[in-house]
């Protein structure tokens, strides 16, 4: 009953969401225990086996258990759909609230940077700075901070420009506060909102990203199991064993799938426009 309570007025999106990523979470920390094989264990007398009571997933083309990878491959591509956006947003933010606060040649600054890393298309931008960096999750991340911010910054730089000139904000800055607590105790809590809400959005886009940059042989690096990896070696059985490659695909469709509602419902409880 206390839980039907709470669960009362969240939007059905939101309530759905939450559980497939609480479903997710649950599987990526208890890992050891759901897994019901090592996922980089290879059997050479199980070699592309059709799913069964063995190996509900089946095998890959080396014998080892689908299940198992996709089962730890969770950990790995929620960590890059949480560490691709968290990084970010902190620097967007930064970044969208200093120059929508002080205005003038700090904002004319960023908005050139801003439109020289918008003449490229991100994809393209990211691969660059990946081939540069080399392969590997860290290079990643250093690629989605460099590039992925820019959405931040814009979002909070336009509540920044507005919330300044509100009467709180007057009224801060008449009782002599300095320009950090104005900022940041008055104005960024309030602009933050829609960060938020875009935030659950552009977890879907990080994690696609991770998968394609993976499925490149850019990102994650085999054995480990993940699930963009697991996609693209299953890529040349797909007639003859449709598992290895339908299993991590589905995978992946259900966590944006989750992400998205999340976003969906956190916008309509907050009354935010997508």
């Amino acid at each position: 009953m206390r839980l039907r309570r709470r669960t009362a007025g969240m939007p059905h999106a939101l309530l759905i969401g939450a559980v497939l990523l609480a479903a997710f979470v649950f599987v990526a920390v208890a890992a050891p225990l759901v897994a019901p094989y090592d996922p980089i264990f290879q059997d050479a007398t199980a070699r592309l086996a059709a799913p069964s009571a063995a190996h509900p997933f089946g095998t890959d083309n080396y014998g080892r258990d689908i299940l198992s990878r996709v089962v730890w491959g969770t950990r790995v591509d929620l960590q890059i759909a949480v560490l691709g956006v968290i990084f970010p947003f902190l620097i967007g933010t930064a970044a969208g609230t200093l120059s929508g606060y002080f205005g003038g040649l700090t904002d004319s600054l960023f908005m050139r940077v801003v439109d020289i890393i918008l003449a490229f298309p991100f994809l393209v931008l990211m691969l660059a700075i990946i081939a540069i960096l080399g392969p590997g999750l860290a290079s990643f991340y250093i690629a989605m901070a460099l590039v992925g911010w820019v959405s931040y910054a814009r979002l909070i730089r336009a509540q920044i420009l507005v919330l300044r000139q509100s009467d709180f904000a007057m009224a801060a800055r008449s009782l002599g506060f300095g320009h950090a607590r104005i900022m940041f105790r008055h104005l960024l809590p309030n602009a933050m909102v829609g960060s938020i809400v875009f935030s659950m959005s552009d977890a879907v886009l990080v994690l696609l990203n991770g998968a394609a940059i993976s499925y490149l042989g850019l990102g994650v690096q085999p054995p480990t199991a993940e699930w963009g990896i697991m996609v693209a070696e299953g890529q040349a059985f797909v007639t003859s064993a449709w598992w290895i490659a339908t299993f991590p695909g589905l995978a992946i469709v259900l966590l944006a799938f989750g992400f998205s509602l999340v976003a969906d419902g956190l916008g309509e409880k907050l009354g935010v426009r997508q």
